[in-house]
């Protein structure tokens, strides 16, 4: 596999469950308690950390929409989650954490794949370039917001996907250490 070529202008984008956290099927991740790392995450990010000028997440939440949880929910989840990696590593830096808690019906411009939550980081962050980030997720609405915005992408191949959407992707990896991989060449 190809190592991706970065310096420390580029900004890291991830999505949050299936990539951050392991994914709850046909359900949400509503607490602290059902929060579960994906493995070598950590260890991941404490190694990637030091590449990128920001980390970002942008992760839809429409468990909000639906009334299975409340804002103060989900910033709690973000909380302990922020805790838990600066308690890990020092070099473990999540500059912000975008959300939307719209239903995917509101066809609200800040939920993926729409790239409103990249405008907003964009605001919030001005030096980044968008053709210099990289946006990792492990569904196609990650990948299709990653691509609207210019970015790299790179998918944790967790679904079937058809040739159509295997266009949006520019890498594929199983699993955080190939990730590391494809910066680190380890």
């Amino acid at each position: 596999m190809k190592t991706i070529q970065i310096d420390n202008t580029w900004t890291l984008f991830l999505d949050r469950d299936g990539v951050i956290n392991r994914r709850l099927i046909d359900d949400y991740v509503k607490t602290w308690a059902e929060f579960e790392f994906m493995p070598f995450f950590k260890e991941s990010l404490t190694l990637l950390s030091p590449l990128f000028s920001h980390i970002l997440v942008v992760t839809n939440q429409q468990g909000i929409g639906k009334g299975l949880m409340s804002e103060q929910d989900l910033a709690r989840i973000h909380q302990n989650m922020q805790s838990e990696l600066q308690g890990f590593s020092s070099k473990v830096i999540i500059d912000k954490v975008y959300h939307c808690p719209s239903l995917k019906s509101a066809n609200d411009i800040n939920r993926k794949p729409e790239i409103g939550m990249a405008l907003q980081a964009k605001k919030d962050f001005p030096l980044i370039e968008f053709d210099k980030s990289i946006m990792i997720g492990d569904s196609i609405s990650d990948m299709e917001f990653g691509r609207r915005a210019g970015m790299i992408t790179i998918f944790f191949d967790q679904e079937i996907i058809s040739p159509e959407e295997e266009q949006l992707i520019d890498y594929k990896c199983n699993d955080w250490k190939e990730v590391v991989a494809l910066f680190l060449n380890k």
